[in-house]
């Protein structure tokens, strides 16, 4: 009766599993389909215009007659026209999207493997974790450009110029599933440039594949632009505020990262440790420990937290997880100091820079009126009209 439940079981999971996969490609090859077609008409509007020699005044007409004609079609507006024409002329050397059709798109494992959005694993071949340097060959630019949303490609025309950075922001919505708000958010804190950018030892201290992923895990420097924090502030406080605004904490860490607690205790030899923030790296297979530091990094630092990651290996991993890495946030870093700090570290460890672009100086933050001084004269403002 058992051993039936359980082959149950896994032909119920086969076929869950099964299903998600032709959801994927379907939604996959609709959205390559749909910007191909667009790419199309882009071209088409173009091309006509240089031949015939007609100016804008056809993007309206043209407009006016499809909302006609293809009444029951939408996505025909003269703005979205213009962005057919833009998206045409920003990728017109990539022909084989206009060449492109579902069948060719659609080709099963091949697809799951380059564009799976969840696809962060050993496989160096995956789409959505080449550097910047990669994103030159057109056969990666075709996958890209293809598996990205309309809405997504209209923010990258108009805020990124660049074509290998426009590129790697496609490959980092394809790897973590933004939103449009969440892109632009992303492209104004210039992520691009921050991305893998922390001093760290994972060269010496991971395997090869391991290293470069955890590398682009990290960020230097954070931005922690939701906080409002008085100077000076305390290294509890910046931890409170942070845990207070967790969700975009989690957002500002990157895809993958799990809270585990704050303060977490650790019971070593009769002494009680606390890690400042406790993570679990859901892709990574690890767990994270986070410092917190509200000054200047100095070498001390790395030698506690090899000391965290240390008991945190011997007392909370399972024998399936892979090394804990360790992240120090300080307020400023000297560079060689970081790299000197690291370079005998036996265990995974980062250092990054932190930015808190809302502070209050702590005279101004004690001429703020409080809430119940605020509620009060409101209160008063109401008597004197009633």
């Amino acid at each position: 009766m058992n051993s039936n439940l359980s082959l149950y079981k896994n032909l119920l999971g086969d076929i869950k599993s099964r299903v998600r996969q032709g959801q994927l490609r379907a939604n996959l090859s609709a959205n390559a389909e749909m910007l191909a077609t667009y790419w199309d008409i882009g071209k088409m509007i173009y091309q006509r215009q240089q031949q015939e020699g007609w100016g804008k005044g056809v993007v309206p007409r043209l407009a006016k007659d499809l909302k006609n004609e293809l009444a029951e079609i939408k996505g025909f507006s003269e703005r979205n026209l213009k962005f057919m024409i833009q998206f045409f002329r920003e990728y017109s050397e990539l022909i084989s999207i206009g060449k492109r059709t579902v069948s060719q798109f659609d080709d099963g494992d091949e697809v799951k493997e380059k564009l799976s959005v969840s696809q962060f694993t050993e496989n160096r071949k995956s789409i959505t974790t080449q550097p910047i340097s990669k994103l030159q060959e057109f056969d990666i630019q075709d996958k890209l450009i293809l598996a990205t949303g309309w809405a997504h490609h209209i923010i990258l025309i108009q805020r990124i110029k660049d074509l290998p950075i426009r590129y790697w922001y496609m490959q980092q919505i394809l790897a973590n599933g933004w939103s449009r708000d969440m892109l632009i958010d992303m492209i104004k804190s210039n992520l691009h440039k921050r991305q893998g950018n922390a001093i760290t030892n994972f060269d010496r201290t991971l395997p090869a594949p391991q290293s470069e992923l955890a590398k682009q895990m990290l960020k230097d420097p954070y931005i922690f632009d939701f906080m409002t924090l008085a100077t000076p502030f305390s290294e509890r406080e910046l931890e409170l505020e942070l845990i207070k605004h967790v969700e975009k904490f989690l957002i500002e860490l990157g895809a993958g990262f799990a809270f585990v607690g704050r303060q977490y205790k650790l019971d070593i030899s009769d002494k009680e440790f606390s890690i400042d923030l406790l993570f679990y790296h859901l892709k990574m297979r690890c767990y994270i420990v986070i410092d917190l530091k509200k000054g200047e990094f100095i070498p001390e630092f790395a030698g506690k937290m090899n000391f965290y990651c240390s008991a945190v290996d011997d007392m909370l991993r399972h024998p399936t997880d892979e090394q804990t890495i360790g992240l120090i946030l300080c307020k400023s870093k000297d560079k060689l100091f970081a790299e000197y700090a690291l370079k005998d570290i036996n265990k995974p460890i980062g250092i990054s820079e932190y930015e808190l672009t809302r502070t209050l100086p702590d005279n101004f933050k004690g001429s703020l009126p409080s809430i119940e001084e605020i509620e009060e004269e409101l209160n008063q403002k109401l008597e004197e009209n009633l």
